[in-house]
């Protein structure tokens, strides 16, 4: 019994020598160091490729996939007026029968003059997570960050920048206008929207029949919905080939409701503004709105 108790205290004894003579010394492997560097390098880049591959794949069963084709109602609203449509098809061919619009050959996202973008996507790039605002924005060259709406020359070239265009505001007071975007979940619904004043270009486009408004509006104005949103089950249904549906009332409950404005200076033209009322609570990259 004695001389297992001594063998028992003995050991204890070894172990702590040996715990206090390793404090603050290095590890060792056979070989040197460069076995467990390589182990850990080979950890860090799967790690990488992992979080890589969730954010550039989208999941297959995500929403829109190749077979869908959505329409998304658009519209950018300057000021106080609504502008024009985005023009072109984007698919002209050149001599070799091949689609010219790098963009749209490669999504297949575009528009038909409507106010109206339609996703029918050709691959990855347009489908599931990848499917986004500015996906549609970068086949027409428009240019939407958190100062400046920017068109191309093809589309009349026009800029709205902060600090530098003026809007005139109801009183007929020159002030500044600044860059937002009001995304609505449906087009017969202009009571629920999120408001956006960054990351534009990342708007997911996750359902069919949305409502996307891009402004350049003093401070706390909604313009509505823009004008195509009212005719999106008729645009629908010409493109897919099926009988239209009825549209919807303007004058319903949860529609837009107009409010008058004053035109800029030098425009006698009439004009109004729609104001949307309600709100729903906003994700990241936006601002949540009250009624």
């Amino acid at each position: 019994m004695g001389q297992g108790s001594n063998s028992k205290s003995t050991s204890a004894s070894r172990v702590a020598k040996l715990a206090a003579k390793g404090k603050g010394r290095k590890v060792w492997f056979k070989g040197g160091a460069l076995f467990p560097a390589v182990v850990v390098g080979i950890a860090v880049v799967g790690a990488a490729l992992i979080i890589y591959s969730r954010e550039s794949i989208p999941d297959r069963n995500v929403p829109p996939t190749i077979d869908d084709h959505w329409h998304v109602s658009y519209g950018f609203y300057a000021c106080d007026t609504w502008l024009p449509d985005l023009q072109g098809n984007k698919e002209e061919l050149d001599t070799a029968g091949q689609l010219l619009n790098e963009g749209f050959r490669r999504t297949g996202i575009h528009s038909h003059d409507d106010g109206v973008i339609h996703w029918h996507a050709y691959g990855s790039s347009s489908t599931g997570r990848n499917a986004k605002f500015g996906v549609f924005l970068d086949v027409y060259d428009v240019k939407v960050d958190d100062t400046k709406i920017e068109f191309p020359a093809d589309q009349g070239g026009a800029v709205y920048e902060e600090g530098e265009t003026k809007c005139i505001d109801e009183s007929g007071k020159s002030v500044d206008g600044e860059v937002v975007a009001y995304v609505y979940d449906s087009y017969d619904d202009a009571s629920k929207f999120t408001t956006y004043i960054t990351n534009f270009d990342q708007i997911r486009i996750a359902k069919d029949g949305m409502a996307i408004a891009v402004a350049f509006v003093p401070a706390g104005t909604n313009p509505g919905q823009p004008p195509s949103a009212i005719n999106l089950p008729e645009l629908g249904a010409v493109d897919s080939g099926q009988a239209p549906p009825t549209s919807v009332d303007p004058t319903a409950t949860g529609a837009t409701t107009t409010l008058p404005t004053t035109a800029p200076t030098g425009d006698t033209t009439p004009t109004e503004t729609s104001v949307a009322t309600g709100a729903t609570t906003t994700i990241v990259g936006a601002t949540t709105t009250g009624p």
